[in-house]
């Protein structure tokens, strides 16, 4: 399941993030690769205890607290403090997927990378290439979404970024554990959530929406983990 999250930051945060995000020293990314990663992984990333890392990444994660699509698409139980990367000069990322379990830094906390979340901070014309290429059953899936977008797939997908051939790519990407560990699953209850929601505006008095609510939360309440 592919979502994507229109406008999950302001243009006054954007515009902040972007200068500050600019100005900041940034590590070889190859340095947080694994022993297969390492081999197609060419890009930039701030140190995991950058601060303005950590600024940036609360900012995100409040905001996606007040998003009703995350919410509702992610169930999310943890979610790792938000990390940042920079592409330019063919910088890329090959086909890879993403490590099942994550360390939260400073903690004794671990998240299973359930769902990987990517943040755009680059509008899509300033730079070329760069898509997020996303495979899945269906075939491959690009993503190049406008600043302050953000896209949200399944950790088990394999997944690349494609090299960055002019101007430069800046991102945050984070993984989010979920109450129901299953893509399929969350597919379902959102779907069903999603019904329940136009009902509501059409039907509004409808007495089958306690129903339908009831099976909503059954569902999540058989499949859930905690």
């Amino acid at each position: 399941m592919l979502i994507t999250l229109p406008d999950l930051l302001t243009a006054d945060q954007l515009r902040q993030c972007r200068q500050a995000l600019v100005q900041a020293e940034w590590d070889d990314g190859r340095l947080t690769a694994g022993h297969l990663a390492v081999k197609v992984k060419d890009n930039q990333q701030l140190p995991l205890d950058h601060p303005l890392g950590r600024q940036i990444g609360d900012m995100i994660l409040e905001a996606l607290g007040r998003h009703p699509r995350f919410m509702a698409a992610a169930l999310p139980l943890r979610v790792l403090p938000p990390r940042f990367n920079r592409y330019a000069g063919g910088g890329q990322y090959g086909n890879h997927i993403d490590n099942a379990i994550f360390n939260v830094p400073g903690t004794a906390l671990r998240v299973r990378s359930d769902i990987s979340t990517t943040v755009f901070f680059s509008d899509p014309d300033e730079y070329d290439g760069g898509e997020l290429i996303v495979q899945d059953t269906y075939g491959e899936h690009r993503v190049k979404l406008p600043a302050g977008h953000a896209v949200l797939y399944p950790g088990t997908s394999l997944h690349r970024v494609a090299p960055v051939t002019r101007g430069t790519r800046y991102a945050s990407f984070f993984w989010t554990q979920s109450l129901v560990r299953d893509d399929a699953q969350r597919a379902l209850l959102l779907e069903l959530d999603d019904a329940i929601q136009a009902l509501t505006r059409q039907l509004p008095d409808s007495p089958e929406l306690s129903r339908l609510t009831g099976v909503y939360h059954n569902l999540l309440r058989q499949w859930s983990q905690t």
